[in-house]
């Protein structure tokens, strides 16, 4: 699968703009992990694309019909990647991808809340606004801390360089993603 095939499921059953924001925040940030950890940059960037794909149509089921189409596919290391992005579906984590899909959703959604509050955006956001942020039970209030912090320990990477990796992918990006 490329990423336009990936895009075109992903606008199938997706059409709310907040949701293929956040599709495409992730999309950006996984790519760029990607990178960096060596890995595939289409595989990563496919998987942090369709993550939600089947979230706002098909909330019940979620994710097991994005999950379903992709094995279909024949993309069983994006399927399982994605079946596992919530600690409680007690889903293995076999790979670096699983790790990495679960360490950034959650954190990539709530780093683009902290751009929205702040007059300059993402430009002058710095990862300890962004922890601060998280202390404050109220802010976002939906994001799941917990989630977040398991997703960090799992990929094994320090919560400061995280947010500040996440931070500078979006950063390039500013404008695309109006933060």
């Amino acid at each position: 699968m490329d990423k336009k095939e990936a895009r075109t499921i992903l606008e199938s059953m997706t059409e709310g703009e907040s949701l293929l924001r956040h599709a495409r925040t992730v999309e950006l940030v996984m790519e760029a992990y990607a990178e960096k950890f060596g890995e595939d940059p289409e595989e990563w960037a496919i998987t942090g694309m369709l993550h939600d794909a089947d979230y706002e149509k098909y909330p019940e089921e979620h994710p097991n019909r994005i999950v379903a189409l992709l094995k279909e596919k024949g993309e069983e290391k994006i399927a399982h990647a994605i079946s596992a992005h919530y600690t409680k579906w007690n889903v293995s984590y076999d790979t670096t991808l699983d790790k990495a899909l679960l360490a950034c959703d959650e954190l990539t959604g709530f780093v683009v809340a902290c751009c929205q509050v702040r007059p300059e955006g993402v430009e002058t956001l710095t990862a300890k606004s962004v922890k601060k942020k998280l202390k404050q039970a109220s802010f976002a209030a939906k994001v799941e801390r917990d989630e977040i912090a398991a997703g960090v320990e799992m990929l094994g990477v320090d919560m400061t360089e995280h947010i500040t990796f996440i931070i500078e992918v979006l950063k390039r990006n500013k404008v695309e993603l109006g933060i």
